[in-house]
């Protein structure tokens, strides 16, 4: 995967293009320097993956007078919880836009101070381009209901074909449309609301259950640093949703505690059985978690 697409847009391209300085900062990048990085050069514009923008919270000495200069900040990459959005917003006093993509076409989908930010959507689709969500038949889904996110082919950022792979670039589209494997349903109002890619879904008595519904509902938890949920063989034909979590606090975290808060605030089958404690998630170079890599994590 092209996961420099985001830094050398976001990072380097789009601020040349319209004659501002991108800032690189050398060496080692530990995530409490960048309030004062920020502060020092009075930087505009702050673009980060969420587990950044959460980590420099965290660490850092995130007075709002050091984002006195910022006008908003920026966040791709991989999902950007709600919980985060408020508490970046709370401290900094000032917005995340996010931006939704893959490497076939990079971002297309973004909120910005002319799409107002909707906590748990990343947007609407960028001006110019088509995108709707498919029933597995190739139906064009209903305002709300939950399909295959898809792309027009006539989008000029569109790639034209994996290469040497003309089964794969088949597979890939539904007569018009190119299918980005992502789950989503888009509302009334254009907000796209994923849910996590189609070959992540658990099946939990009978039922489907999108890891990313489940995730954003237990992030809540003020015990709750960093989760990931997915399905675990336990058995033969038996799989347990299980929810990985990096503690805010691991001396008193309580995976009990945690599983009485999904009773809440989940349906029955989409609740975790079962909570395995981590130091950290783990993750692609991009920052996107390897839910495949936490199901080891269970044989040890």
């Amino acid at each position: 995967a092209f996961n420099w697409t985001y830094t050398l847009g976001v990072g380097l391209l789009d601020p040349w293009r319209h004659g501002a300085t991108a800032l690189i900062v050398a060496g080692d990048r530990p995530s409490a320097i960048w309030p004062g990085v920020i502060e020092r050069a009075r930087a505009t514009i702050f673009a980060a993956v969420p587990s950044v923008h959460r980590q420099m919270l965290r660490d850092g000495d995130a007075r709002a007078a050091r984002f006195s200069s910022l006008r908003h900040a920026l966040s791709a990459g991989e999902t950007l919880r709600p919980v985060l959005l408020e508490a970046f917003t709370r401290t900094t006093g000032r917005p995340i836009f996010e931006a939704f993509g893959m490497s076939e076409i990079s971002t297309y989908i973004s909120s910005g101070p002319e799409t107002p930010v909707k906590p748990g959507s990343p947007g609407r689709a960028q001006r110019g381009r088509r995108v709707a969500t498919l029933t597995p038949e190739g139906r064009i889904c209903d305002p709300g209901e939950l399909g295959i996110l898809a792309v027009h082919r006539s989008d000029p950022a569109l790639f034209l074909n994996y290469f040497r792979d003309g089964e794969a670039t088949q597979k890939a589209f539904c007569g018009d449309w190119f299918l980005t494997g992502d789950l989503a349903s888009i509302d009334a109002q254009g907000y796209v609301w994923p849910q996590g890619r189609a070959d992540d879904v658990m099946n939990a008595f009978g039922y489907r259950v999108a890891p990313e519904e489940v995730e954003a509902a237990l992030s809540g938890h003020p015990g709750v640093q960093e989760i990931a949920v997915t399905s675990v063989p336990e058995r033969d034909g038996v799989d347990l949703i299980t929810a990985f979590v990096v503690p805010a606090n691991p001396e008193t975290f309580d995976p009990g505690v945690l599983l009485a808060y999904g009773e809440k605030v989940l349906a029955r089958y989409k609740r975790p059985r079962k909570v395995v404690v981590l130091a950290h998630l783990p993750r692609t170079a991009n920052g996107k978690v390897m839910r495949k890599r936490l199901i080891d994590e269970t044989r040890f």
